[in-house]
């Protein structure tokens, strides 16, 4: 159900990034840099930056975006911002439990979108360590299922430490830990297996289950969160029933 509900923000988020194509870039691109600046500026030895340029690639980012992005934050070209990582945890409407990733180069700049974002879509912001304890961080693999089954999956990455495989309708979802992350990636590469995206995330382990309504406040919600460009990617512990998707689909 859970993975269901999450290939369902997932495509609704995808409805609203399409429109917003620019903005999706500039994350990308910022990944990069920042995984560049991290780890160093070889793909090969840096499965982070690795990762952040397959992903930029696969959603069209132009090459010579991805290569200077890659040399700001390497330091081999000038121009890059010093970037930091900020976590605000929140409420939005039903309860439904908030993470919101921030990778800017001015705090309060974030902090105040975020505060706005919130409080006008019906959401608040709690205390640190109030939300976070419900979330665990995860490594993530997604890809299209093509011709694969579920078992060829299963064959490829189980020895390599995933951990669960979901059904998202057109796609899988590998779940595994986020030090397994790169064998698992590996593994598929191994077996000639595509993939979309190869990424750390956070997984809810408690969910709180939304009516129509809910789901259409909490996806308001995370579209004006998101909206900003110093938020990178917002968790939430939303579980959106079946006939609720249908009905919002329509």
């Amino acid at each position: 159900m859970a993975g269901h509900s999450k290939w369902a923000t997932t495509k609704h988020k995808k409805a609203a990034i399409d429109a917003k194509r620019s903005k999706l870039f500039a994350k990308l691109v910022k990944n990069i840099e920042v995984a560049a600046r991290t780890g160093g500026g070889d793909p090969a030895g840096n499965p982070t930056l690795y990762d952040a340029i397959q992903k930029a690639k696969k959603n069209s980012v132009p090459a010579d975006n991805v290569e200077r992005a890659r040399k700001r934050g390497a330091g081999e070209e000038a121009g890059g911002a010093e970037w930091e990582t900020i976590m605000y945890e929140g409420y939005g409407p039903g309860g439904v439990a908030m993470l919101i990733e921030c990778l800017t180069d001015n705090r309060n700049r974030a902090a105040g979108e975020v505060r706005t974002a919130m409080t006008r879509n019906g959401g608040n912001l709690a205390d640190p360590g109030s939300v976070a304890y419900l979330f665990t961080r995860k490594g993530e693999i997604v890809l299209d299922k093509g011709e694969l089954t579920e078992d060829d999956l299963l064959m490829a990455v189980l020895d390599a430490g995933a951990e669960e495989v979901n059904d998202l309708g057109e796609q899988f979802e590998v779940v595994c830990e986020p030090t397994d992350l790169v064998a698992v990636r590996t593994a598929l590469q191994d077996a000639g297996i595509d993939y979309e995206s190869a990424e750390s995330g956070f997984r809810a382990s408690v969910e709180v289950t939304v009516d129509a309504d809910g789901a259409g406040k909490v996806f308001k919600l995370i579209d004006a969160l998101e909206d900003s460009d110093d938020v990178q990617n917002v968790y939430s512990n939303v579980d959106i029933p079946e006939d609720v998707l249908a009905a919002l689909d329509a």
